[in-house]
């Protein structure tokens, strides 16, 4: 079940987009996809997968699509029936992978669309592009379930109302367009890399998603800097997954990670996009830069601080957010002691934006145990608890407090979550 669970993850966009092309009605299409997915469940196990899994659900759901546009045909009269019947037969015929991943590209561009808000973008294309469940988006989003529910549903309708075409628009109108999708896709990554809930610490059918989205618009966009440094980012992250957690599921910390076991192909390739991404003013190459800083470093204790802080640096003044602030000074703190990290996180521990997050607090308990001052962390530790919903975080933190509580200052320190580039 786990593993078909991947399967439908990993084929759910491009087959929404593909029967959406077909039949012309986004509601429609993904009715007939997750019919296509039960119907899967109920016949892989006994059958045997099929070789190409993709084209096996387009063509299932295609048919359920053109049974239901049928029979609601069939309600007002004949003559609309009859052009169905037209446009299926002109249509028929098997599935074709490479034309499914195209018709994906399209559906990422149609769900970027300026006719809808961002909210939306957001949430359509999350939820037909990349399969996460509206709970999920939820999450993302930080809404709530019936309103990112009522989001979709409203979007898909104006989509299908106003005509918006199921296509990758022409060039002159890419560059409006290409930053949502982008920020899509890193949004997927990163709940795969660091799920905001839960008991999972890594999820890995979102991070593979993520990658996969990724490399396919640095394909399309083969000269576009912005495009290279979001796909750096996510290679350079991704090169380490598999070190992030242990045996028994819990999270290790960056600078316990074993590097020689971090994937050495994704960092290579990581670093070539990075050089392509020369030029590029947007929040993805200062963080892709970090990730780099961590990624190519001999050890943890030769990690290149400076080169972070820089990069940092470039960040806020691309994006001047509160976030941004609070893991440059998580930085300043690594680089020049954490009596320094701890005056910068004073100038934004305050601002109201972080009120409820964790984040805050996590790496000022982080610095007072750095700065030998267990008893201070203590609390700050356990209001991150207080404030983190993510278990394998929680688990991790109840071991920060435990060693505070034991005057255990060893050298470790957690890694840093989705808000910490690095």
């Amino acid at each position: 079940m786990a593993h078909l669970d991947g399967v439908f993850r990993r084929e759910w966009g491009a087959a929404v987009a593909a029967v959406a092309r077909w039949c012309g009605d986004l509601t429609v299409a993904e009715d007939a996809v997750q019919d296509a997915c039960a119907e899967a469940l109920r016949v892989w196990p006994r059958d045997g997968e099929p070789e190409v899994p993709g084209a096996w659900l387009v063509t299932v759901a295609r048919n359920r699509a053109r049974d239901r546009l049928r029979r609601e045909t069939a309600r007002p009269g004949k003559e609309l029936a009859a052009v169905l019947d037209d446009i299926i037969a002109r249509t028929d015929g098997p599935a074709v992978p490479h034309r499914i991943r195209d018709d994906e590209l399209r559906m990422m561009f149609t769900c970027a669309h300026p006719a809808l808000d961002r909210p939306s973008q957001f949430a359509l294309t999350l939820r037909l592009v990349s399969g996460l469940t509206v709970t999920e988006i939820a999450r993302a989003l930080l809404h709530s379930e019936t309103a990112v529910a009522a989001r979709i549903t409203r979007a898909k309708a104006k989509i299908r109302h106003a005509n918006i075409p199921l296509r990758v628009p022409p060039p002159e109108l890419l560059p409006e367009r290409t930053p949502h999708v982008l920020s899509c896709v890193y949004s997927v990554f990163t709940e795969g890399y660091w799920p905001t809930t839960g008991p999972s610490p890594v999820r890995d059918e979102l991070c593979d998603e993520g990658v996969r989205l990724a490399s396919e618009l640095s394909a399309f966009l083969p000269h576009d800097a912005e495009t290279a440094a979001l796909n750096a980012l996510v290679l350079l992250h991704d090169s380490r997954r598999d070190t992030r957690v242990d045996r028994h599921g819990a999270l290790v910390p960056l600078e316990e990670q074993n590097r020689g076991d971090w994937d050495r192909d994704k960092i290579a390739r990581g670093l070539q996009l990075l050089s392509r991404a020369a030029g590029s003013t947007g929040t993805y190459l200062p963080q892709a830069v970090i990730a780099a800083a961590h990624a190519t470093a001999p050890s943890w204790e030769n990690t290149d601080w400076q080169t972070i802080c820089v990069a940092y640096d470039r960040l806020l003044a691309a994006l001047d957010s509160p976030v941004v602030r609070a893991n440059r000074a998580l930085a300043i703190g690594l680089r020049d002691g954490a009596t320094a990290g701890l005056a910068a996180l004073d100038t934004v521990s305050d601002d109201p934006r972080l009120a409820r997050s964790a984040l805050p607090v996590t790496i000022r308990a982080d610095l007072l145990r750095r700065a030998g001052r267990p008893a201070e962390a203590a609390p700050f530790y356990r209001e991150a608890l207080r404030r983190n919903g993510s278990l394998p975080a929680q688990k991790f933190l109840r071991r920060r407090l435990s060693d505070c509580h034991a005057n255990d200052e060893g050298p470790d320190s957690c890694e840093p979550g989705p808000s910490i580039v690095n």
